[in-house]
């Protein structure tokens, strides 16, 4: 009898420990994916976030002067799609693991080549980084509860990574230096029969390049599609930028009157405030 006893227990105990293993419940650091659109390519970050929950987080729960995992659970990665500049450092495309050394005045922010380390950084070989950079902290005046990877100060080429927990801020600049590439793109399809004049004119516009070659392929693309009041639009702020404030605002009048054939009203204000700015030069 005592035996059938001790097999049924074990029967419920055994049951029991299924039943806990199906159970489902969230993970107290919870994983985040971000992919970001960036340069030519893309920059993604995997990571989980610890809470704070009342604690002290720097100088106690996260020590100031040891290597930090930079996260919790496993390695926290980042990958990049192309060659990138680390606060004015070079590291190669591919993926890494950030491991930071905190500090009240001071951050070193390391990327490596290991990504199975997670948080045995007893372990930690320097010999596996691909780049250590410093960087200084800020304080923040709003409290972070979660730890938060975030991009910030997005433009075609540059980025902020910033790291946020507590009251502190750790952030690293990343660039790309794509002006070359785009710029032999450009001439590469410029030979082609198919011409990507809007794109070109639009990129000369944007980066500051030669203002004549960029109308110039600006009145071309217009030729093609005499329709597109956005082309228009482009070529009137062109024209604005070289100083031809009379020829802006009869681009940006054509532009307008095109705009409202195809009812797109977003156009229709910008030239307006484009034309309102060529008048007030």
């Amino acid at each position: 009898m005592r035996k059938l006893f001790t097999l049924a227990l074990a029967g419920c105990l055994f049951s029991g420990i299924v039943s806990a293993q199906g159970l489902k419940v969230p993970a107290p650091s919870p994983m985040q994916t971000i992919d970001q659109a960036f340069a030519l390519s893309n920059i993604k970050v995997e990571y989980s976030r610890p809470s704070a929950k009342t604690r002290t987080i720097y100088g106690d729960v996260v020590p100031f002067g040891k290597i930090w995992r930079t996260g919790a659970n496993g390695s926290t990665r980042i990958t990049f799609g192309e060659d990138v500049m680390i606060e004015g450092k070079s590291l190669a495309a591919g993926t890494y693991s950030i491991y930071t050394i905190p500090a009240v005045d001071r951050w070193e922010v390391m990327f490596n080549k290991d990504l199975t380390l997670g948080g045995d950084v007893a372990n930690y070989k320097t010999n596996e980084e691909a780049l250590r950079v410093t960087v200084s902290p800020a304080r923040l005046a709003d409290r972070v509860e979660t730890f938060t990877i975030n991009f910030a100060d997005l433009t075609a080429s540059s980025a902020r990574v910033d790291l946020m927990w507590e009251n502190t801020r750790a952030s690293f600049m990343v660039k790309a230096d794509i002006d070359s590439k785009i710029m032999g793109n450009i001439t590469k399809t410029m030979a082609m029969d198919s011409r990507p004049y809007f794109q070109a004119a639009g990129y000369y516009y944007d980066n500051g390049k030669d203002l004549g070659q960029a109308l110039n392929w600006v009145n071309k693309a217009v030729e093609q599609n005499p329709k597109a009041f956005y082309m228009y639009h482009l070529k009137a702020k062109i024209q604005l930028k070289q100083g031809d404030k009379a020829g802006a605002i009869a681009t940006a009048q054509k532009s307008i009157e095109l705009a409202r054939e195809a009812q797109n009203a977003d156009y229709v204000a910008m030239n307006e405030k484009l034309i309102a700015q060529a008048k007030a030069k």
